[in-house]
């Protein structure tokens, strides 16, 4: 599993050599950071699904973070942010959102957003900000339930996956199909 995952993932000399991480290369070359085993393997694919719903372009920022401060695999924590990308992250605000209206109890249905007018662009800025406290409070929760259940079920998977890889490896070397 190790060989198959190192194929597709960087090595330290990238950052070694490249001149704008050069200052922060005692952070970025721990050989933790880029040992590959079950645990770092696990932990970064949860660190990646839960900071892969942070908004904006701060997925791999956080990603990044969380894989210096707990010591996992760095490039793999950064590879699987990229499962939120423009063809999933309304799906997932939606369910995020909708799971937010859950745990808070809202039960007024999906709250649409203000209808654009140029003509009257000051009333809309106004009725947008209205509009998007009143969704703040849902969607913030359901993005943190949402990246928490996503980190738990990626982490357990992943040590599934790996458990399993290891014991038909075991078998096959023992010759036992």
């Amino acid at each position: 599993m190790r060989r198959y995952l190192k194929k597709y993932l960087p090595d330290p000399e990238t950052i070694r050599s490249n001149p704008w991480l050069r200052p922060f290369q005692s952070s970025l070359l721990h050989p933790r950071l880029w040992h590959l085993n079950r645990h770092s393997a696990a932990g970064a694919v949860a660190t990646g699904l839960f900071c892969g719903l942070i908004p904006g372009p701060l997925q791999m920022i956080g990603a990044a973070l969380a894989a210096v401060k707990f010591r996992i695999n760095l490039p793999l924590a950064l590879l699987v942010t990229l499962y939120t990308n423009p063809f999933t992250i309304v799906p997932l605000y939606l369910v995020a959102y909708q799971l937010g209206r859950l745990l808070t109890g809202d039960r007024a249905g999906f709250l649409a957003p203000p209808e654009f007018s140029i003509t009257a662009f000051a009333a809309w800025t106004e009725a947008m900000q209205g509009w998007m406290l009143v969704v703040a409070k849902p969607l913030g929760l359901g993005l943190l339930a949402l990246a928490s259940a996503l980190s738990v079920c990626g982490y357990l998977l992943t040590r599934a996956a790996w458990r399993l890889y290891l014991i038909r490896a075991w078998r096959r070397r023992r010759g036992v199909s």
